[in-house]
């Protein structure tokens, strides 16, 4: 007895251990082990290089060592280097450091990255490496002026309070992306003072795709793919029909692979929001000479061409153990398409189980109104051969 209650003690620590703190998450979800950690180095002892147009620069040393590391930083100076670029000896960092998307990260956050940089990460003696730079260039007072022009603005953002569930899973995943995932430094395109053009979805540009390093970052503003898929490739770095390959293989196995399936949701669910947009404005309204409109921009097949075929397809049929099909669903030719509006207007998600994640369907009573939802209703029950009556919507 007494060396099963050892074992079992073993397996309980073994558990506790694995898991992974606030803080230590914060930082694979800010990926800050790939700019802080150079080949063959200690974790997060700096000395990675950087190419810049005029010259190289290196990751700093940020474990708790006090001689070169950042042991010395109080909290404030901490939450001021990560949120503002500013060093605790007040000269400012080079914007290689993604602190502008850092900026919107929470009080929270920060002070779960601060606990853990100070009590979780061996320290390590490793020199800090002077910059490549010429001296007559290496002055930092403009990346003052520069901080100015581009982070303030991006610090100064108010945060939106969001109450419904699908609201709130859009907003995790527009903070996770916009934040601490910093997905903008790559693929959004920089201007001439190597800012990046666009700090969030308010901006069509955000997002839009960028070259770095003589590798293209596509746009993620027109995922042609499932939620499901999506995830996988952030998973694991392939799906069914995708891979990964170049830089972004690196945030994978660093960052992406450790995300909780709640976050892994609210980013997949923010990134293929942007197909909305691009649906709506690629569907602009075609007008006839006199004036009138040439078909009802509402119509059933429309919409359903936006916001469903992306998973259930053109012809319905879903994907095998993903998505479900549509044609000859019990669900869409019932009697009753009160189960069928439900699934549309507030999302539906399937049970999770053993070795499985569970799909999820996006709510769109905030997407669509109630006569628009009611017009794919008609639409998917009078298609594929389901023959269903149309529903009134009364």
């Amino acid at each position: 007895m007494k060396q099963i209650l050892m074992a079992i003690g073993c397996l309980l620590y073994v558990g506790s251990a694995a898991a992974a703190s606030e803080g230590e998450y914060m930082a694979k979800v800010s990926d800050c082990v790939a700019c802080h950690t150079a080949e063959g180095g200690q974790p997060m002892a700096g000395g990675k290089k950087f190419p810049t147009p005029v010259g190289d620069i290196y990751a700093t040393n940020i474990t708790p060592d006090k001689t070169s590391g950042i042991g010395n930083y109080s909290y404030d100076d901490f939450e001021k280097a990560v949120r503002q670029g500013i060093a605790k000896d007040g000269h400012a960092l080079y914007p290689a450091m993604p602190y502008p998307s850092y900026a919107k990260m929470t009080d929270k956050d920060i002070h779960a990255l601060y606990d853990y940089f100070m009590h979780e990460v061996p320290a390590s003696a490793a020199k800090n490496k002077e910059s490549d730079i010429p001296w007559l260039l290496s002055a930092r007072w403009p990346l003052h002026v520069w901080n100015w022009l581009f982070v303030d603005e991006v610090q100064a953002a108010k945060p939106v309070t969001h109450v419904d569930k699908n609201d709130a899973l859009l907003a995790r995943g527009a903070y996770l992306v916009e934040g601490p995932g910093h997905c903008g430094a790559c693929h959004t395109p920089r201007g001439v003072t190597m800012q990046e053009k666009a700090y969030d979805a308010s901006s069509d540009i955000y997002l839009s795709g960028a070259t770095i390093d003589g590798w293209y970052a596509p746009s993620l503003r027109n995922i042609s793919m499932s939620q499901d898929e999506l995830k996988d490739l952030l998973r694991m770095g392939r799906s069914q029909h995708n891979a990964i390959s170049g830089p972004m293989s690196e945030v994978i196995t660093q960052s992406t692979q450790y995300l909780t399936d709640n976050d892994m949701d609210a980013i997949s669910f923010y990134l293929l929001s942007f197909n909305h947009k691009v649906a709506a404005a690629a569907a602009a309204t075609p007008v006839a000479a006199d004036g009138s409109l040439t078909y009802k921009p509402t119509d059933g097949k429309t919409l359903y061409s936006m916001y469903c075929s992306t998973c259930h397809g053109d012809d319905g049929k879903g994907k095998d153990f993903t998505v479900p099909t549509l044609v000859n669903n019990a669900l869409v030719t019932a009697k009753d398409p009160s189960s069928l509006i439900s699934v549309i207007s507030q999302g539906a998600e399937t049970p999770q189980t053993h070795g499985n994640i569970s799909f999820k369907m996006p709510a769109y009573k905030n997407v669509m109104s109630k006569e628009e939802m009611n017009n794919v209703v008609n639409y998917v029950r009078g298609s594929w051969g389901n023959n269903a009556e149309n529903n009134t919507g009364k």
